[in-house]
């Protein structure tokens, strides 16, 4: 039979193994009386875990949430989980996480055990990450605050930043954080504007208080994470066309990126909704899809792409010129 300290530890590994569970289970599984059991819940609870009690003959215990954050117990994949996430951190695109990050980090690394920090080490050592362009960096507290307000579905003030500099109020229900890269963004339903709105989170400065509560709404077609990458990705595209591509709407997904919208007509075309920085990049992509395809609109696509078709006919016209 474990002793007393070892059947503490064994128990709190499980409270935190699973969300709840039976006096009678965590009797059988340590090898103890219930009543033992009882007398070691309240040693745990005298050291600051909050257990939680089921009344009842099905009576159990749960690991809750206390006032102050007590030591935890993780397995070995955690441990490295948690020590690789650590150091990432030191040099992401948080403001002012880094620091805090290494105090954990050396926290951890003092009670590793030599066979998880040669792992960790391992892992750290061959592991080259690849050098990132420098990117806007977010407050820790702001990210926090929108998330309370996702969480407690409560309507959410902030001042707003446009691509100009320009701020204006906006009023939102928030819905999700998304991390894209080095960025972070927020999906919500614009009040004013009734619809859904993707927002750059380094440039949002929350209004406290929070708004009152409200019901969440479906989201649009598409996962978050897809949905707010496709409106990213868009959001960059000076020039946009519809097109009728002659092939089957599978294919054109499978060779088109995401942010590319594809609705299929019958069984050989569908169309397409896509942009670009110029027409130029645009025609030159469509030609790599190797497939006929019409313009729907707008017109001065079709011009582009009639003034390129000269272009191309002087130039094969000029091999037979040559020779």
């Amino acid at each position: 039979m474990l002793d007393t300290s070892a059947r503490l530890l064994r128990l709190l590994s499980l409270l935190q193994a699973r969300r709840e569970w039976a006096s009678a289970d965590l009797a059988q599984r340590l090898g103890v009386a219930v009543r033992t059991i009882r007398r070691d819940v309240d040693r745990l609870r005298s050291l600051g875990y909050p257990v939680d009690a089921t009344p009842g003959v099905a009576g159990g215990y749960r690991l809750g949430a206390g006032a102050e954050m007590p030591p935890l117990l993780l397995d070995d994949e955690e441990v490295v989980a948690v020590a690789v996430g650590l150091r990432t951190a030191t040099g992401g695109s948080i403001t002012g996480i880094e620091e805090t990050s290494v105090r954990a980090l050396a926290k951890l690394q003092q009670v590793l055990p030599t066979r998880l920090r040669r792992r960790v080490d391992t892992l750290q050592t061959y592991t080259v990450p690849a050098t990132a362009a420098a990117g806007p960096t977010v407050d820790a507290d702001v990210l926090t605050t929108i998330a309370a307000t996702c969480r407690d579905h409560e309507q959410l003030r902030f001042g707003y930043l446009n691509h100009g500099g320009d701020e204006t109020i906006r009023k939102v229900e928030p819905h999700r954080l998304v991390h894209r890269g080095r960025r972070w963004y927020l999906l919500a339903w614009d009040v004013e504007r009734d619809d859904w709105r993707t927002f750059r989170v380094d440039r949002i400065t929350p209004r406290i208080p929070t708004g009152p509560r409200f019901v969440p709404r479906e989201m649009p077609d598409g996962a978050v994470a897809d949905f707010v990458s496709q409106g990213v990705d868009t959001a960059t595209w000076v020039y946009r066309a519809r097109i009728r591509l002659h092939a089957p709407a599978e294919n054109a997904r499978s060779r088109l990126p995401a942010a590319v919208t594809v609705e299929p007509i019958d069984e050989r075309t569908c169309v397409i909704k896509a942009g670009s920085d110029s027409w130029d990049m645009l025609a030159v992509y469509l030609s790599m899809l190797d497939a006929d395809f019409d313009v729907l609109d707008p017109p001065e696509f079709a011009d582009h792409l009639r003034q390129q078709a000269a272009r191309y006919l002087r130039a094969a016209d000029s091999v037979n010129r040559a020779r």
